[in-house]
């Protein structure tokens, strides 16, 4: 065992003081930070309200706004006449068309009407005199001869009886109204309906090996017109899905964005070396370059996007300049920046030969800074196809505008998640895409 004197371990905290003679921050700066953090949480807790929050909020329309993404419904009305006859009634845009005939639907001798819901678990048998919901493994007959709907027996707790009306919720599958002279049925189905053909296309509900039969080598439903033609143009102007208009929109973001960005670069790129000091040893307008810069950056994308839109008028435009403006502010402070932190030396050695300021730039600086310029626009360009969609929104183009106007129906959520879909497909592929050049370009692998 090694004893250390007095005289050594004066000698060792004199060699070490970090260790020995820590200040306060050294040795209560992580219990301060846990106790900064808890306090600004708690903070945050009573600034929004959350507990009141979460307690108010609508949680299960989650729910109902997912399944609406991947999911349809059908909405056969039944109408009960006085002489006991049942009309039944669809939607004017029934995703079945002007004439459904459904499978799910069945006529029976007695002249009752039953209906499949969700295969035999799920079905309701509507009637002159009563309607039969069938769920959960119970049969419950519900009277509309009176004058209002009565259950007969208990009320099971899907069920839910009203003054004039009974609402069976079947969950995911849908749900009945009933009430004494109509039965409504929402009936769910998952996928997306009609997304090839709509219901006014020759080639709507006929089977994928007849539709590819008659493209192929049928005879011409047109005589005018071929039926590849045809049913391009019947996709391309799908009226319930607008596949053109979608994907028109969608190229004019992806334009908006490209055009931006391109021009941002080509504005700040000289600007940037006149801002940036070791360059241009101009104090005053090195301040100057770099306050405009902030300025452009500071006003957001989508307060440019207003202001254009009045000026212009709505469309691509608008959301093309927005870009262009913040992405000058945006890229002149970094390219200024990684101009402002290039090695001198190699400018220096080329400015002892007596090199022209141009070749000393191009061979002194440039080497240096391409790939900060590379790495940089290619991440703002990826990145604004990202913001192109949200200045869409505020009337600037692209397919920003669609997906707002979708959203605002609050009923074609399944639009909404085609677009969505669409828009991260083109995002994943630009990030691929930037990424694959920027390594090219740098001469490094990508990972």
């Amino acid at each position: 065992m090694t004893v250390i004197d007095a005289n050594r371990m004066h000698e060792i905290e004199t060699r070490y003081p970090e260790y020995f003679h820590r200040s306060f921050r050294q040795r209560f700066g992580g219990l301060m930070i846990l106790i900064a953090t808890l306090l600004y949480s708690l903070y945050a807790v009573w600034f929004f309200d959350l507990p009141k929050l979460f307690a108010e909020a609508h949680w299960e329309r989650v729910g109902i706004y997912l399944s609406q993404w991947v999911s349809y419904d059908v909405q056969p009305e039944f109408r009960i006449g006085d002489d006991g006859s049942i009309d039944i009634r669809y939607p004017r845009f029934s995703p079945l068309g002007d004439n459904p005939h459904p499978d799910w639907l069945v006529n029976n001798p007695d002249g009752s009407i039953t209906v499949s819901i969700s295969g035999t678990s799920r079905s309701v048998t509507v009637s002159k005199n009563e309607t039969i919901v069938t769920a959960h493994g119970v049969s419950v007959p519900v009277e509309v001869s009176s004058g209002a709907p009565e259950v007969v027996g208990p009320v099971p707790g899907w069920m839910t009886v009203y003054d004039d009306n009974v609402l069976a919720d079947l969950g995911f599958a849908g749900n009945v109204n009933i009430s004494v002279d109509r039965v409504k049925i929402r009936k769910r189905f998952i996928g997306w309906a009609n997304f090839i053909f709509d219901t006014q296309s020759s080639f709507f509900d006929k089977p994928a090996g007849e539709v590819i039969g008659l493209i192929v080598s049928g005879p011409r439903i047109k005589p005018e017109q071929s039926n590849l033609s045809l049913a391009f143009d019947d996709v391309w102007n799908n009226s319930e899905w607008q596949h053109g208009d979608v994907w028109t929109k969608l190229f004019q973001t992806i334009v908006m964005a490209f055009l931006g960005t391109l021009l941002g670069s080509l504005a700040a790129f000289p600007l940037a070396f006149m801002a940036a000091r070791n360059i241009t040893p101009n104090r005053f307008l090195n301040q100057i370059l770099k306050r405009f810069f902030d300025f452009l950056r500071s006003v957001d994308m989508l307060i440019w996007a207003l202001f254009l839109t009045r000026a212009f008028g709505p469309g691509p435009l608008a959301g093309s300049g927005a870009i262009f403006l913040t992405e000058t502010g945006t890229l002149g402070k970094l390219y200024s920046e990684g101009l402002e932190n290039i090695d001198n030396k190699p400018r220096e050695g080329i400015q002892s030969t007596g090199a022209q300021t141009v070749l000393v730039h191009r061979y002194g600086i440039m080497p240096q800074i391409v790939p900060v310029i590379v790495s940089q626009t290619l991440y703002q360009w990826e990145s604004n196809v990202r913001g192109a969609t949200i200045i869409g929104a505020v009337g600037a183009g692209g397919i920003g505008l669609k997906l707002w106007e979708a959203m605002r129906t609050n009923a074609n959520w399944e639009n909404v998640a085609y677009m969505v879909i669409l828009i991260l497909i083109v995002v994943f592929i630009f990030d691929a895409a930037s990424n694959a050049l920027r390594h090219r370009l740098m001469g490094t692998k990508a990972h």
